[in-house]
């Protein structure tokens, strides 16, 4: 009987560690940081592969520079991809979002690609609470692989903005983010910020379209999620005149898991023991009174990750 107790005693314990998905972080934030990270997390980018991040609004500074991505972008030969946005701004149109890449200096670094710019296609959604299918940049079909690297920081509209924002609403075309945003009322961009009333159904929308991301690219076989955790403002890379950040840059993380990836990143903000200069208050504020903690919640109900992880801190 005994042995019989321990055995379940250890069967238990082996689950539960099986039930949590790896992070790994490191608190530095360089070129070389990023691409140690990236190789820590075991999974080799291959085939043609799409490196999404946002290329930030004109007038904005806080977007992830060139220079700290350059490396990683440079190893996996990847191209850098980005949808146009369903808000007038310097990225609406091609044109203007070309003048954009142009100017914060991506496109000397490496290929770039605005996967709508030939239009959109439909790709299938699992959870069909809100939307019936996810409106994403004709282009995706070009890639074999995609690194979602994501500038985790604030959002006047999610609360926060890390990976699953961009897997949703980055991947999105314009007509996708109008569709997400309005969760399934409609994908007229003209219209978009007229039906935005119904937040928690946005956010779980959000959930949704990145789940079909994640599985589209081998159901999340064929793709790797990093945040970096600096200039943590407020606001998001969308805003042409973000506040100013006043929590401290904290470091990298990166994992298979979106979800986990998300919540270990939203958990050492609300950790975060403030010092003068340094507080996470602002930015915890703006996620609560958006409700932002909700699309991991729901991405985890929906079967995309686990909020349960284990983190690795790299050297």
């Amino acid at each position: 009987m005994l042995r019989n107790i321990i055995i379940a005693s250890l069967l238990t314990v082996a689950q539960t560690a099986a039930a949590q998905s790896r992070v790994f972080y490191v608190k530095e934030i360089s070129p070389q940081s990023l691409l140690r990270l990236y190789k820590a997390v075991g999974r080799k980018a291959e085939g043609r592969v799409a490196v999404k991040i946002s290329t930030g609004e004109a007038g904005g500074h806080h977007y992830l520079q060139p220079q700290l991505i350059a490396p990683l972008v440079d190893e996996v030969n990847g191209t850098i991809v980005e949808c146009n946005t369903a808000y007038p701004g310097s990225r609406n149109t091609s044109e203007a979002h070309w003048q954009t890449i142009h100017r914060h200096g991506f496109d000397s670094i490496a290929a770039v690609d605005i996967m709508d710019e030939q239009g959109d296609i439909r790709i299938p959604v699992r959870d069909k609470r809100h939307i019936k299918y996810n409106i994403v940049g004709s282009h995706l079909p070009y890639y074999d692989f995609m690194i979602n690297l994501a500038h985790f920081k604030g959002h006047a509209m999610g609360g926060f903005g890390g990976v699953l924002k961009n897997a949703s609403i980055g991947v999105a075309s314009s007509a996708g983010k109008a569709y997400i945003h309005t969760a399934g009322y409609t994908a007229d961009v003209d219209s978009v910020w007229q039906h935005v009333e119904r937040q928690d159904a946005f956010l779980e929308a959000m959930a949704a379209a990145a789940q079909s991301v994640h599985e589209y690219f081998g159901n999340g076989t064929r793709i790797i999620y990093i945040n970096v955790m600096n200039n943590l403002s407020v606001d998001c890379d969308c805003d042409s005149s973000p506040e100013a950040p006043q929590l401290r840059d904290m470091g990298i993380m990166a994992s298979t898991d979106p979800v986990a990836l998300d919540q270990a990143c939203l958990d050492m903000v609300f950790r975060h023991k403030d010092t003068e200069g340094n507080t996470a208050q602002p930015l915890i504020q703006r996620i609560r009174e958006k409700h932002g903690t909700h699309t991991v919640d729901y991405a985890e109900r929906i079967g995309l990750g686990s909020k349960k992880y284990i983190i690795t801190e790299i050297e």
